[in-house]
């Protein structure tokens, strides 16, 4: 049960940049210097300059150069190593990391995997709150039927419903069985999406599992000008309307 999520990465003191996560399947320092180039590239015209730079430190320091947070455009990209053939991706959006077309594009770039994990804990009374939502998304380096999307299997609240679906072929781990439970919730809940990320080598909400020794995480950062709507936040206000 989402209601029931314990052992959220930091506690969930970093929510909602860490509720969504992406990760690439190659070193942190190429995902953040290719994806560095896709954006300036991209954002050239405009004046905008891109720079990829390390940066050290236990977890919680590194995440906190995502600081402030902004919208309507990010400008800080954070990819973090991990004890693992897999690299994290988050963002500093105000209403959290946005991953699926990022992971989705660099995957083919790349030539590797993606993936997109989602874990947010069903909180939402009388319209405060959060609508809970378990997702796993895998991308491949080639298109498929759908964009290149290899399998997708998501239990989430849809503004008061609980939905569930799948995509792609299943893994051979999967617990196919469970997709039929009675309770939409109950069909792909945290445990299991825990249980699918090790069978794929990730233990994305362990802080251990980050920043291995001497391994830097990579900050992406734009520098110029912004659009006139631009806006920062704290983490704390960003909590707050979460």
């Amino acid at each position: 049960m989402t209601e029931n999520m314990k052992g959220l990465l930091l506690d969930d003191r970093w929510a909602p940049i860490t509720s969504e996560m992406g990760f690439l399947e190659t070193h942190a320092e190429h995902a953040a210097r290719a994806f560095a180039a896709w954006q300036a590239g991209l954002l050239a015209p405009r004046g905008i300059a891109v720079e990829a730079r390390p940066v050290s430190g236990p977890l919680e320091q590194a995440l906190s150069t995502l600081l402030p947070l902004t919208s309507p455009e990010t400008q800080r990209d954070l990819f973090i190593p991990t004890r693992s053939p897999w690299t994290a991706y988050v963002e500093n959006g105000w209403g959290g990391t946005d991953a699926a077309s990022t992971m989705g594009y660099m995957a083919r770039t790349l030539g590797c995997r993606g993936l997109r994990v989602v874990a947010v804990p069903n909180t939402i009374r009388k319209d405060k709150g959060r609508y809970g939502a378990v997702m796993l998304e895998v991308y491949g380096p080639h298109r498929t039927d759908w964009l290149n999307y290899l399998r997708t299997i998501y239990a989430s609240n849809d503004g008061g419903r609980w939905v569930f679906g799948q995509s792609g072929e299943p893994f051979p781990f999967e617990k196919l069985e469970q997709y039929q439970a009675r309770r939409v919730r109950d069909r792909f809940t945290f445990d299991m999406l825990k249980e699918y990320l090790r069978h794929l080598g990730l233990s994305p909400f362990e802080e251990d599992f980050y920043l291995p020794a001497g391994a830097p995480a990579w900050l992406v950062e734009k520098t110029g000008p912004v659009v006139p709507a631009q806006k920062e936040y704290t983490l704390a206000q960003a909590r707050e309307q979460f």
